[in-house]
């Protein structure tokens, strides 16, 4: 049993121009941050440039250039926290995009959720992903962060107006996240994992 802190990716889905992400996905890392047991790498996917590029079409160079940059970072990773708004009872098809480009670097490894959106609070596209993750052997939290009417809930420095609610679920989601990372690491040191 390792003690090094956990790898944690935290996944920004959307990206929109406007969008409120990085808000979002910015005030979870720093409440994991704040964690010992924890080191955070937030990928925003704004920043991957994979376009809509099927993995079994061959990439154009821009897109192997992106997907270097990525894929390690997801290797890496023991455990996800992907920040996903609710576009049209779903999630955004760029983080779709993203996760089909990959398979292995999701398997045994846990996946939480940070959702926002309006009165549903992004939940319905939380509930799409849990089966997307499924797929790549991967286990997700059942406990969530969600943010409804999420334009109304953030102040102007990018902090919940109603600060305790937002932190104390997002400690819930942090332990669960953790506890299945630090058991599932463990476990594929002993018997590897095989799909």
């Amino acid at each position: 049993m390792t003690t090094d802190p956990l790898r944690l990716a935290v996944i920004v889905g959307s990206v929109r121009d406007g969008r409120l992400g990085p808000t979002v996905a910015t005030w979870f890392a720093g409440q994991a941050t704040a964690r010992p047991d924890l080191d955070v790498d937030m990928i925003d996917l704004a920043d991957v440039p994979i376009g809509t590029s099927a993995p079994s079409m061959s990439a154009p160079a821009p897109v192997l250039k992106a997907l270097g940059g990525l894929t390690p970072r997801l290797a890496a990773a023991d455990a996800f926290v992907v920040v996903t708004p609710e576009y049209n009872h779903s999630y955004p098809a760029a983080l779709k995009n993203a996760i089909d480009w990959h398979n292995q670097q999701f398997h045994a490894k846990p996946v939480a959720f940070v959702s926002y959106g309006g009165i549903s609070g992004g939940l319905r596209a939380v509930e799409h992903l849990r089966a997307v993750f499924a797929e790549l052997h991967a286990v997700t939290t059942r406990d969530t962060v969600s943010f409804h009417g999420a334009w109304e809930c953030f102040d102007g420095n990018g902090q919940p107006k109603d600060p305790v609610g937002p932190a104390a679920a997002a400690k819930t989601l942090l332990d669960q996240v953790s506890w299945w990372a630090q058991v599932l690491r463990d476990a594929k040191t002993t018997t590897p994992y095989t799909a």
